[in-house]
């Protein structure tokens, strides 16, 4: 049963790393690193940070204003058009904290304007623009990061629901499919897979998520892909690969997860994009094959996206690569001998001479021994 077995994945679906970080007690760490914290908040969180930072700024200084204002004498004459006030025209905590804002937004002064007889109101006056600057190029940098992030253009790459396992070229293989739904490449895209499962060493140590690489091409270039239609991304089934000694009926049993990572530039930004999938062990389908989408057009290709998950069973023999090997071998030296054995013989077109490879063949659906 499928369902009582279903594991906790390591990567969602969608590409979210279902994992969370508790009992981090180094969390001055983050402020180090504030621009990076800043960024990496929620829409909501960021835009009360940035409106905090303004509003706070503005009042921190709009209360310095007033103090100055309060400590000069400024609003005890307000009514003596003798006395040369700070900033003129401020009456109260409003009036300095609007006269903040005039200052830190350069929006340009109105009837409130600072006079030459205050020394400290210069002062004050630099110190705010000044910082007022720093405030400015931090935020909008972090909004701007914040809305630049490619994160949403790797909601535009896809990745087939399922992964298949089928013979090509006479050879088991792993195989899943990759897309981009925009006309707007990727570019430099390159694929990389992982095999997550549960490990005990033979020292007896429990890795309970051990990361083996997947070969996608990787020694001969293929993982570096040329995305402008839908590609079936496909591994190989070697002694070097971890599915080496997997079979239908123990792939039933099995308990792992494959992440698959798409990375590659976005063409309009030039900034890097990542995109990731996974699938667990039923999410495997044995004996399958991913149906053809493209067609040729009048002058194009065109393709038809309605079948990028679907796919068609096809004759595969259920055993493991081993024993597929393993049997190949056993079937091609039987061959030899047969034909050695029948080299004096008169005639070559005995019955007993029909075996060759075709023999053999991947539409058996067992792994047979002469």
């Amino acid at each position: 049963n499928s369902g009582s077995r279903r594991r906790q994945r390591y990567v969602e679906k969608n590409g979210r790393c279902n994992v969370q970080h508790g009992n981090v007690r180094e969390t001055y760490r983050y402020l180090t690193d504030i621009f990076t914290t800043l960024v990496d908040l929620n829409w909501r969180c960021s835009l009360f940070v940035f409106v905090m930072a303004y509003a706070v700024t503005w009042l921190f200084f709009g209360a310095i204003w007033w103090l100055i204002a309060y400590c000069r004498g400024d609003l005890e004459h307000l009514e003596d058009e003798t006395w040369t006030p700070c900033v003129n025209n401020v009456n109260g905590f409003v009036s300095a904290f609007l006269f903040s804002i005039e200052t830190e937004t350069t929006i340009g002064y109105g009837h409130r304007v600072i006079t030459d007889q205050c020394p400290e109101g210069t002062v004050l006056l630099l110190l705010q623009a000044i910082l007022g600057s720093m405030v400015n190029a931090f935020m909008v940098g972090c909004m701007f990061v914040k809305i630049s992030q490619p994160n949403k253009r790797a909601e535009t790459l896809v990745f087939s629901r399922n992964a298949v396992i089928s013979l090509r070229d006479d050879k088991l293989c792993l195989m899943f499919r990759v897309g981009d739904l925009r006309s707007s490449h990727i570019v430099g895209a390159n694929i990389r897979a992982k095999l997550i499962k549960s490990k005990q060493t033979q020292e007896g140590e429990f890795i309970p998520l051990d990361q083996t690489d997947i070969s996608v091409g990787f020694e001969t270039g293929d993982d570096r892909l040329f995305l402008v239609s839908p590609l079936v991304i496909s591994h190989e089934i070697d002694p070097r690969s971890p599915f080496w000694d997997v079979s239908q009926a123990q792939l039933e049993k099995d308990d792992f997860e494959i992440v698959v990572i798409l990375e590659g530039m976005v063409e309009a930004t030039g900034m890097t994009c990542q995109a990731r999938s996974s699938y667990l062990a039923e999410e495997v389908l044995w004996g399958h094959r991913f149906t053809p989408m493209m067609s040729l057009a009048d002058g194009f290709f065109d393709v038809d996206y309605s079948a990028f998950h679907q796919t068609f069973e096809v004759d595969t023999p259920s055993c493991s690569a081993r024993e597929l090997s393993l049997a190949a071998a056993r079937l091609e030296a039987h061959l030899y001998w047969s034909i050695s054995s029948q080299l004096d013989e008169p005639k070559w077109d005995r019955p007993g001479i029909g075996l060759n490879l075709i023999g053999f063949s991947g539409t058996n659906k067992e792994c047979l021994t002469p």
